[in-house]
């Protein structure tokens, strides 16, 4: 705060009042502080007069997700939870519903209370912004997507592998009319699954021109919507690859709406809650969220602890379950 205060040429206690949103200081002084404080990589210290610990931790992670009412996500934040408390260490989470000013507010307002360590899943096109944060020692593992512009940690599904099996096993299964539903283009596990979906197609000898690829269906309402469209069309495809749990949902209810639940075939990528409780029940492709919580969590007590190895990036398998709906061959 001394060296914010000195680069801005105001007092100390200008700084605090800025930088706690008090009111009583001018626009210009604000802006003078806040572009001082951005160059100097500076934020507040919430905690600061209760740190007594030599160590200077204060026992937190921050914890960023999807959204913590996706199941995916549920089960990754409890393994995270379930060993941090072990350690006598809390959580905070947050969600950010793949918005990427919404990744920074959630990762400023962790920082801000001086979390001992990030864990991450991220929607900006560069986690760049916080080398600075890396520099100063604060561990960063990311999960679900890798990351770009920083060299960090990661834990993360195979997910072109794993889209490339579920479209495989239809093509096992006699279609070529294969459908392809996605969620946004914009986000790397999207990109990924659909370029495995789409090296697979092209393995088959299927022209991709002739396939129907659907994206950016954010929730299971549009998904339902475009599933709609798309089997009531000229041309319905005879099989469906849905990329996301969500956009799955979304496709269910379409078919069983229309009534060619039994005459589509469907295969998600991400498992669905109660799917096989269904009629026919849903085959997918399995993420496994709670070895990824657990695994990244590893990570990040490690880097507590004092490893100082080399980044890595570890890959958890996923697994094709047999369930019904992705057997259904072509009429």
């Amino acid at each position: 705060m001394k060296n914010v205060a000195a680069l801005a040429g105001v007092g100390i206690k200008t700084v605090s009042r800025v930088m706690n949103g008090e009111a009583n200081v001018s626009a210009a002084t604000t802006a003078r502080v806040n572009e001082a404080a951005a160059q100097l990589n500076y934020e507040l210290d919430v905690h600061a007069g209760n740190l007594k610990r030599l160590d200077r931790r204060s026992r937190t992670l921050g914890l960023l997700v999807g959204s913590v009412a996706n199941p995916f996500s549920g089960a990754m934040h409890r393994a995270v939870e379930d060993a941090a408390i072990e350690r006598g260490i809390a959580v905070f989470a947050s969600s950010m519903d793949d918005n990427p000013e919404r990744e920074r507010l959630s990762v400023t307002a962790f920082l801000r209370r001086r979390v001992d360590g990030l864990i991450l899943t991220t929607a900006t096109s560069s986690q760049g912004y916080l080398l600075p944060e890396q520099s100063h020692g604060t561990p960063l593992v990311f999960v679900d997507r890798a990351p770009v512009g920083i060299d960090a940690d990661a834990v993360v599904s195979d997910n072109a592998i794993g889209a490339a099996t579920a479209t495989r096993h239809l093509i096992e299964h006699g279609h070529r009319n294969i459908a392809y539903v996605g969620d946004s283009h914009a986000l790397q596990t999207a990109r990924e699954r659909r370029r495995g979906f789409q090296e697979e197609i092209g393995r088959a000898g299927i022209p991709t021109g002739d396939i129907a690829q659907l994206e950016d269906l954010h929730s299971e309402e549009a998904a339902f919507e475009a599933v709609t469209r798309l089997v009531a069309g000229e041309h319905p495809p005879t099989a469906i690859f849905s990329s996301q749990n969500l956009v799955t949902v979304g496709a269910i209810r379409a078919l069983r709406r229309l009534g060619l639940q039994h005459r589509i075939a469907l295969v998600g990528f991400d498992d669905v809650e109660l799917s096989d409780l269904l009629e026919p029940a849903i085959t997918v492709v399995a993420q496994n969220p709670r070895r990824i919580g657990e695994l990244a969590i590893e990570r990040m007590f490690a880097r507590l602890d004092g490893d100082h190895s080399a980044p890595s990036t570890i890959v958890v398998p996923t697994t094709l379950i047999v369930r019904g709906s992705g057997e259904i061959r072509p009429s």
